[in-house]
């Protein structure tokens, strides 16, 4: 019994229950609730960019063949790029056959203000993504700083510092980490006290599909992935279930970025793979976000009934293909990608967005989720691509977290 009161993943659960609760039964305390969500996030998001430069700087300039950061960063742009079509192209086949959009009472939906939106999808630039994606520069300015280190004579009087400071880093995530329940509270209280459960029902059929897609993707697709070097999605998901939880509570993947990268190289994953998939990861292996912007489009379509050709799929998968990878880092950014493609297509109108915004708080849960994994899985299957991979560590991390889950 004791063991339960210092398990992180049940003070995690009773909280997004607490906070859900308390954000149905009186919405404006929920409401009041989000300052609790958003600093927690903004605390660990202190810690995204110092993790990513000592993971990597630390990873590259202990390898003795360099050739290999680029061999792995290639290998991960390659996975990235066929892993987020082959989820585009579920999002499509899904949302065509099952037909969300379709019956959708239009005035039954309450809308928002989409102008923030069609004013960003026209200013939106690849140039501008990178210069606003602070994850992008430190990757980038890491692999550098790793390079530099390696080469140097007297790399040991650089590398030892560094691995002191990466100590105190990452005790310092795990106090903050004992937080993640008041994190996941507010955020779950804030979401369910201002936007309601009743916000859901004019839409529940999208909402369901994009969940039972996103289930889907994960246990089949990113599944049989993990399959391939006969490892279980199953172990792997209770093994990061505290981060998934975490990530559910205050609907952002940043929240539990940090501690996955931790997670991954204490089952056995390289810390240099480590250091540049899940960074990378975050900006360009968005499975979750693919999902739901290629069935947006086709359920936008279903409500106002057009009937696109298949020349414009093929046109809305090949847009969404580049544009979909610029998807974060910036603030709203799913909804200008979705605003963009709307514009370039020219057969929806673009201020269906409006049916969206009510339950794209609802939605994003799954996505950050679905993207969380999707990242995990690439570090995984990349690393036993490169030969990088301990399976004993492996199995000691997921039997270690088996026996915790049964005494509890």
């Amino acid at each position: 019994m004791k063991k339960i009161f210092t398990n992180l993943t049940f003070w995690v659960l009773l909280a997004i229950t607490s906070g859900a609760l308390l954000g149905h039964f009186y919405p404006s305390i929920g409401v009041a609730m989000q300052p609790a969500g958003t600093y927690f996030i903004n605390v660990v998001k202190i810690f995204i960019n110092p993790i990513i430069f000592l993971t990597i700087s630390l990873g590259i300039s202990g390898m003795n063949d360099l050739k290999k950061v680029g061999r792995v960063g290639g290998k991960a742009i390659l996975y990235f790029e066929i892993v987020t079509t082959l989820a585009l192209l579920i999002g499509i086949l899904v949302a065509h056959f099952i037909q969300p959009g379709a019956g959708v009472n239009t005035s039954a939906v309450q809308g928002g203000d989409i102008s923030k939106f069609t004013t960003g999808a026209k200013s939106f630039s690849w140039l501008k993504f990178f210069k606003d994606n602070l994850t992008i520069q430190v990757l980038l300015f890491s692999i550098v700083a790793g390079i530099i280190i390696s080469k140097l004579k007297a790399k040991e009087k650089i590398i030892e510092p560094l691995k002191t400071i990466s100590t105190y880093v990452f005790k310092g995530l795990h106090i903050v980490m004992l937080f993640a329940p008041i994190g996941a509270f507010g955020g779950m209280a804030f979401t369910i006290g201002k936007y309601g459960i009743a916000t859901l029902l004019p839409l529940g059929k999208l909402m369901l599909t994009v969940y039972v897609t996103m289930i889907i993707f994960v246990f089949v697709v990113l599944g049989l992935i993990m399959n391939y070097y006969k490892i279980s999605i199953f172990k792997f998901l209770n093994y990061i279930k505290e981060e998934l939880l975490i990530v559910l509570g205050t609907s952002s993947s940043e929240a539990a970025l940090p501690s996955l990268m931790e997670k991954l190289e204490k089952m056995g994953c390289a810390k240099p793979v480590v250091g540049l998939v899940v960074p990378a990861g975050y900006s360009f292996n968005l499975d979750g976000t693919t999902i739901y912007l290629s069935m947006a489009v086709l359920f936008l379509a279903q409500v106002f009934k057009v009937d696109l050709t298949f020349e414009q799929v093929l046109t809305t998968i090949g847009i969404l293909m580049i544009t979909s990878k610029g998807a974060a880092g910036v603030t709203g950014s799913g909804f200008i990608v979705l605003a963009s493609t709307l514009s370039a297509i020219n057969v929806i109108p673009i201020e269906g967005l409006a049916l969206l915004l009510g339950v794209d708080r609802f939605m994003s849960e799954a996505r950050a989720i679905t993207n969380f994994i999707g990242n995990g899985v690439a570090t995984v299957f990349l690393s036993n691509q490169e030969k990088a991979f301990d399976r004993k560590r492996m199995e000691v991390a997921f039997l270690k977290e088996e026996y915790e889950y049964e005494v509890i």
